[in-house]
């Protein structure tokens, strides 16, 4: 599959993969400064979000296949590989399932067990936006609060909203995929693949989706993987703690 990118910059490849209804553009502004930092960024939108294309199959196989692929398109080798939960679990398989292609890779906020679905509110009220056939962003975010108390996670997802017409905006997401596919995205690393390559893991300091526990499992599969913890912050990272994630990222790499 053709994934779409947005490339910032010369030098060594750093791959970023957008976590579950995001896409690329949530990276932007990291993007930008790793850039400056003397990296080639490629910001990704994986399958069914953003502008790459749809597709009826989703499973992490296919999505570890089709960075692989877009690194050979590319001709990257030795690539930093940068992954947001679901973006997360991508990165994971595909630097088990390619070794000597990652040459460090970076997890945030996710860990390699299964996760029962938890999204399905979110899906009900983007299918609701989608079918109401909205023509204001006004309106779409009013419309979502009926679903998404969060005004963070809102504006989130209100990213995905483009003009499909002059008077009509819809969702870039190839929602009936997702929902199709929703145990798939909660799927475990395979327990028989691992990494002994540097990892770093990221956890958000008020977010729940790495436990202690967790962490033991993490050492199992990524024997050299660093964990740490990032202050005042829940499972967007990222955008919740900026500088401080940027710092330890750039320590990392």
């Amino acid at each position: 599959m053709k994934l779409h990118s947005t490339i910032l910059g010369e030098g060594k490849p750093f791959l970023i993969l957008h976590g579950f209804l995001g896409m690329s553009d949530n990276w932007k502004t990291l993007g930008k400064q790793f850039a400056k930092d003397g990296f080639q960024v490629h910001l990704i939108d994986q399958r069914n979000h953003g502008k790459s294309p749809h597709s009826d199959d989703f499973s992490y196989k296919l999505l570890a296949d089709d960075i692989r692929e877009y690194c050979e398109k590319h001709e990257l080798e030795e690539i930093i590989l940068l992954g947001h939960s679901m973006g997360g679990k991508t990165a994971m398989l595909t630097a088990c399932e390619n070794q000597g292609l990652v040459a460090k890779l970076i997890v945030v906020d996710i860990a390699p067990k299964y996760y029962a679905p938890h999204h399905q509110q979110i899906l009900k009220g983007l299918t609701a936006l989608d079918e109401a056939k909205l023509s204001s962003r006004g309106d779409a975010e009013d419309f979502l609060k009926e679903f998404i108390p969060e005004t963070g996670v809102r504006l989130f997802l209100l990213k995905n909203l483009y003009w499909k017409t002059k008077e009509q905006l819809s969702l870039k997401l190839n929602l009936d995929a997702l929902k199709a596919n929703i145990e798939n995205v909660g799927e475990a690393l395979p327990i028989d693949r691992s990494y002994d390559g540097p990892a770093f893991f990221i956890k958000g300091g008020n977010s729940g989706y790495i436990t202690a526990e967790d962490e033991e499992a993490i050492k199992r599969q990524f024997p050299f993987a660093e964990i740490i913890s990032i202050p005042d912050a829940g499972h967007w990272v990222h955008a919740e703690n900026m500088e401080a994630f940027y710092k330890a990222v750039i320590r990392f790499v």
